[in-house]
């Protein structure tokens, strides 16, 4: 005899993104060369039905914590021709359109919001619930930079930003 086990579903409720746990990582060409870095998620939350589906996210990027290992070029981003940090410390991401792929990932079609801008930012990926209670969630997009206004030359600047996202969310716990 043979008996199938449904899978765990998550709680219903509000899911906190552990800052401690969770990262944030780009990658963008400069003359050519790939070039990798990092932003600290400040805080963000997951609303979870009772069925285990999204129903809203949000999520802050602390700007201010830019890392690609070149401290010259971390100060460089910091300028208003590029990310403008100084006045718009933070980027935002919100979504409340959530299907799901036929290979189990979910799309969030959402908006980011960035130098002042608002632009159109989907987010695939697996959310998976662990053993110990937490959900993983590592979802993948790409931003066109020009969309929120960072205009460089294609050689210094590649176009598209690839941005991975390892997130860990609990319920009821502190970020």
């Amino acid at each position: 005899m043979t008996a199938t086990v449904p899978a765990p579903v998550a709680v219903a409720g509000t899911w906190t993104v552990s800052d401690s746990r969770t990262r944030v990582t780009f990658s963008v060409r400069n003359f050519g060369r790939p070039v990798h870095g990092a932003v600290a998620c400040q805080w963000g939350t997951v609303e979870i039905d009772g069925t285990g589906a999204p129903l809203r996210v949000a999520a802050e990027i602390d700007l201010g914590s830019v890392d690609t290992g070149i401290a010259k070029r971390d100060a460089d981003l910091r300028k208003p021709w590029l990310l403008d940090i100084d006045r718009h410390p933070a980027m935002t991401w919100t979504a409340d359109r959530f299907t799901r792929a036929d290979d189990g990932r979910w799309v969030a079609e959402g908006v980011l919001q960035v130098r002042g801008t608002s632009v159109p930012l989907t987010v695939t990926g697996p959310a998976e619930l662990q053993p110990d209670g937490w959900i993983r969630v590592r979802g993948t997009a790409s931003l066109d930079r020009t969309a929120v206004g960072i205009r460089a030359p294609r050689f210094l600047i590649g176009r598209r930003v690839e941005i991975d996202v390892d997130a860990w969310l609990c319920i009821g716990c502190p970020g």
